[in-house]
């Protein structure tokens, strides 16, 4: 057995000799590259924390002691040594989450994916255990891209105003996020590693730290007599003092030893902590070391060897079948087109610039786009002020990270009548992210924000035509959401009657399926199905889906019934609008709605999920069937 093998929990850790860890270290990081090489998953972040997870373990009795990961994308090392060494379906249906999760271990205490959270949990548990007298550590670990949100700040404010009550914070400083980090925040932590000296001054305040047994005290200044001026010149926790923090740091995140005896330190204030450790992303692996672009933060399933061997593709996009582009790479495509056309767009993300497909933007035009950092709700913001000086700004985020920006999309944005065009990547399901990746709340939470439009492309063709026709409204926001699988095939029309496109027509039909975005095919199957079983429809894809475009009720008033299918949340979403817009035009016609119910679904891939939340061909041709054949019988 190898030495991880051995080490079923944490006590397992406590009882290792100090100096066999970086053995260990190693091992975990040969596991890592090898486990997630076969699954695809988060690599770089997790190859970063190795030593400092151990030390968290090593210090902590964890789950006692409370230890929450922001973001959870970083726990695998956590998992490992907390008995979850089987990574074999890593992600996949019925295997690890890849991020914490509560009904894998009592050791996972948030099932957060979502950035910049941990802080205000660390609080409330905290204020928690001051209130009903419980012992125990709170330790939260965040990393400098999760401060660049605003909620990490709000959580310091609170934090930092209780001067006895116990909280450590784990700064794991890496100078990245997604991609590299941005902001005030990042240069005022980035003078340390830009330091002359730096180096020297990190091994003297190693020494100070381990020999010194005051608790609270910085690491530099005043310490064993140093001068002011060389505080002032070298530390930057100025910034986290004057908010009434104590400050231990930067430690070197790769020296266990180190990162303990902070630790342990920390754990024996009576107060509020942070603890700053300076670690590498990616670190360990050459390719992920190498890498820029940050390829190596999410990886699909690839050849673990390293790049010099030549056979390690450096991607972090699904896999593409050849010929078949991503919906972020045609988004992308186009808006560099429509960028040379109209010098009045500029595009803004969250962290994620080459992700969303904004890349190339970029490159032909720098000035052009900003990356705001882990902050959704500022770049809503942001994007309103630009629009009423002139632009039209192009929000590109995940779908699910927009639920942040709601307040802002319906305070700023759409009250104001500005022009500001969201897109959504990662629509619908997501599949092996988890529950909370899942884009499947956007169509239902936007329903309500007056004036707002929505457009769901079924097809490449179609998300270029309608991000043409999104940019082309200037006094209300726009959404144009697509999903994170390669395109499919172009979905041709029949016809189209004013905004809508008729996808299918049989004669004297019975039902009207309307299709919302990707679930196009899906519903042209469920027609061939339906016309086996002498079942007449009309598919028609809407294209805006928001407001419900008049001609759908129209539509439904010479049909017997009509059925809305969407990879949305059923309730609130598309088939909800519908429903409304049918009383609305005083049309009595039976309405059945195909859509997610309201649950987290589990990790998994997409077509898996789609068939166990019956979105499939057969699964709506046979509700439809049986709906008719009720309806029949009563009549």
């Amino acid at each position: 057995m190898t030495m991880l093998e051995h080490i079923r929990q944490p006590r397992d850790l406590k009882a290792l000799p100090a100096e066999r860890l970086a053995e260990l270290a190693e091992e975990i990081r040969h596991f890592l590259v090898r486990a997630v090489a076969r699954t695809g998953g988060h690599l770089g972040p997790n190859l970063g924390v190795v030593e400092l997870t151990l030390a968290l373990h090593r210090v902590f009795d964890s789950p006692a002691d409370r230890i929450l990961w922001d973001t959870g994308h970083q726990s695998y090392v956590h998992k490992l040594l907390t008995g979850r060494q089987d990574f074999s379906k890593l992600r996949a249906k019925g295997g690890l989450s890849g991020y914490p999760s509560r009904a894998e271990s009592p050791h996972d205490v948030i099932e957060n994916s979502h950035a910049s959270t941990v802080l205000g949990w660390a609080d409330g548990l905290a204020k928690a255990r001051q209130v009903r007298g419980g012992n125990g550590h709170v330790v939260a670990v965040t990393g400098d891209g999760a401060l660049t949100g605003g909620m990490a700040w709000e959580a310091l404010n609170n934090i930092a105003a209780a001067k006895d009550r116990p909280l450590i914070i784990v700064v794991n400083d890496n100078e990245r996020s997604y991609a590299p980090t941005i902001g005030g925040l990042a240069d005022h932590l980035a003078t340390l590693r830009t330091t002359n000296g730096y180096e020297k001054f990190l091994a003297w305040g190693k020494e100070v730290l381990q020999r010194t047994p005051v608790v609270g005290q910085p690491l530099y200044g005043s310490l064993h007599g140093a001068k002011k001026g060389f505080k002032d010149a070298f530390a930057p926790q100025g910034m986290f003092e004057d908010l009434g923090l104590k400050y231990l740091g930067p430690i070197d995140g790769h020296d266990t030893a180190a990162v303990e005896s902070a630790l342990r330190r920390a754990a024996g204030f009576h107060g509020p902590v942070l603890v700053h450790c300076l670690t590498e992303k990616g670190r360990g692996y050459p390719p992920a070391l190498e890498d820029e672009a940050d390829h190596f933060h999410t990886v699909g399933v690839m050849d673990p060897l390293p790049a010099d061997a030549g056979r390690c593709p450096p991607t972090a996009a699904p896999v593409t079948l050849p010929g078949a582009p991503s919906w972020n790479s045609v988004f992308g495509d186009e808006m560099v087109r429509i960028g040379a056309e109209r010098a009045d767009i500029v595009a803004l993300t969250a962290a994620m610039l080459r992700p969303v497909g904004l890349g190339k933007f970029a490159e032909a035009y720098p000035d052009r786009v900003w990356d705001v950092g882990i902050a959704e709700q500022h770049a809503a913001v942001s994007a309103a002020g630009l629009a009423t000086g002139g632009l039209h700004p192009v929000v590109a985020v995940y779908a699910t990270f927009l639920n942040r920006a709601f307040d802002q999309i319906l305070m700023d944005v759409a009250l104001h009548r500005c022009g500001v065009t969201f897109v959504l990547d990662r629509a619908g399901i997501t599949g092996t992210d988890g529950a909370s990746h899942n884009g499947m709340w956007d169509l239902s939470v936007l329903q309500v924000v007056p004036g707002l439009r929505i457009a769901a492309p079924r097809d490449a063709g179609q998300l270029r035509a309608l991000l043409r026709e999104a940019l082309d409204v200037d006094d209300a926001p726009t959404v144009v959401r697509f999903p994170k699988e390669p395109v499919d095939e172009p979905v041709p029309a029949v016809d189209r009657i004013d905004g809508v496109d008729v996808l299918h027509r049989a004669p004297h039909p019975d039902v009207l399926l309307v299709a919302v975005g990707v679930m196009a095919p899906v519903c042209l199957g469920v027609a061939e199905l339906l016309a086996a079983r002498g079942v007449r429809a009309t598919v028609v894809d809407p294209r805006w889906v928001k407001p419900v475009d008049a001609v759908i009720p129209r539509l439904a008033a010479d049909h017997a019934m009509v059925a809305v299918v969407e990879d949305n949340c059923r309730t609130g979403g598309v088939g909800w609008a519908v429903g409304q817009a049918l009383r609305d035009a005083g049309v009595d016609v039976p309405l059945r709605t195909f859509g997610i119910p309201e649950q987290f679904p589990a990790h998994a891939k997409r077509g898996e999920l789609l068939a166990d939340l019956g979105l499939t061909p057969a699964e709506i041709a046979g509700h439809i069937s049986a709906a008719l054949a009720r309806k029949e019988s009563s009549s």
